[in-house]
């Protein structure tokens, strides 16, 4: 798992692959972007780690951290927000409604891939969105991540186990 944060305290990255290439390339993102420096606190973190357990064992259902898109594009800055706001815990949503709700109904196949770069996994739910036929596609942490995500939200899945 990987957590980072800025020097004001927000959230920028959180990434749950196991793939060192892919958190290589989230390091190497946040040494552009936020710092060229990259800090190891695991302590500045507990809030967060905090919350992501209570949320996975079903304790808590919407996240109190704050978030910074740097790594974000132009069309994340967009997209991200709006689903945020619009999809909550246990419920889901398709590309198409996503773009819709953002007023760009034809832009389902950029959502998902707005969406697929999502720098903020789980704690920006991405995992939420599936494809208009309601089948589990494309995410960053794996399908398997994804379902597991969804049957927890759904109940489905009993918390903490996975």
């Amino acid at each position: 798992m990987l957590l980072a944060r800025n020097a004001s305290g927000a959230m920028v990255a959180s990434s749950f692959t196991p793939d060192t290439a892919a958190e290589d390339a989230v390091l190497e993102r946040l040494s552009r972007a936020v710092s060229p420096r990259v800090l190891r606190m695991p302590s500045a973190l507990d809030d967060v780690r905090h919350q992501l357990d209570d949320y996975l064992h079903g304790r808590l259902r919407e996240f109190s951290v704050r978030t910074d898109l740097v790594l974000a594009t132009d069309f994340q800055r967009v997209v991200l927000p709006r689903l945020a706001q619009s999809v909550h815990y246990g419920e889901r949503s398709t590309y198409g409604q996503l773009a819709t709700r953002i007023e760009r109904p034809s832009a389902a196949r950029a959502v998902g891939a707005a969406l697929g770069a999502n720098p903020l996994c789980v704690l920006l739910p991405c995992h939420r969105v599936v494809a208009s036929s309601g089948a589990l596609t494309g995410y960053a942490g794996g399908l398997a991540a994804k379902e597991y995500l969804l049957d927890l939200e759904s109940g489905a899945t009993p918390p903490g186990v996975g």
